[in-house]
């Protein structure tokens, strides 16, 4: 913590976020930074969207409470929230590590992704409006990954599109608890912690 302090101090940063941390993490690095005089993390990037909401536990009231900002990245799970049932692409047939984050749940995560499918078809928009409109009500600025100007195009108009009460509980009501993956979760043991 003293380092990043010095690092804001002295003007290579003008903040510091962590991703990857169990809010307890961030609550005991703060605390810390807080009682030494220290910069205290002003943001949080951690693995949350739609099918991945494991950070409403804990992680999104704490922030809530101490005005922290939330930057999840994974905001499409992978592609996932994007794309219609049954269509694939390279990375989704590739991506080994989008698998092991997201295969387990595979069936769960399908019947909200058909929910995704028909809330986009009923609003004449596409599944990455609504996944990403979904998330702008729970996170202040989600990360979005683009490999084509269409993909700019819908997390523009995803900021403008509103979704009601019953379109987001239509959305959230089948989800099922997941267990934590990737740095989060290593052999049942807790790993976390990485600065941004």
């Amino acid at each position: 913590m003293d380092g990043l302090h010095k690092a804001v101090s002295s003007g290579k940063a003008r903040y510091i976020g962590i991703s990857n941390c169990f809010a307890w993490q961030l609550a005991k690095a703060n605390f810390f930074a807080r009682e030494n005089g220290l910069t205290e993390f002003i943001s949080v990037q951690n693995h949350y969207n739609l099918i991945a909401r494991e950070e409403e536990r804990e992680m999104l009231p704490f922030c809530k409470d101490q005005n922290i900002a939330l930057t999840p990245y994974s905001s499409l799970a992978s592609g996932r929230l994007s794309r219609h049932p049954g269509e694939t692409t390279k990375r989704f047939e590739e991506d080994s590590y989008a698998h092991f984050k997201y295969d387990a749940t595979a069936e769960a995560d399908g019947r909200i992704i058909k929910r995704v499918e028909e809330l986009a078809q009923s609003k004449n928009v596409s599944m990455t409006e609504i996944a990403l409109a979904w998330l702008l009500t729970k996170a202040d600025s989600p990360v979005v990954g683009a490999t084509k100007l269409s993909h700019i195009d819908g997390a523009v108009r995803a900021a403008d599109l509103e979704l009601t009460e019953e379109e987001t509980a239509y959305l959230e009501e089948l989800y099922v608890p997941h267990a934590l993956a990737g740095v989060m979760a290593q052999n049942g043991k807790q790993k976390a912690g990485n600065v941004v």
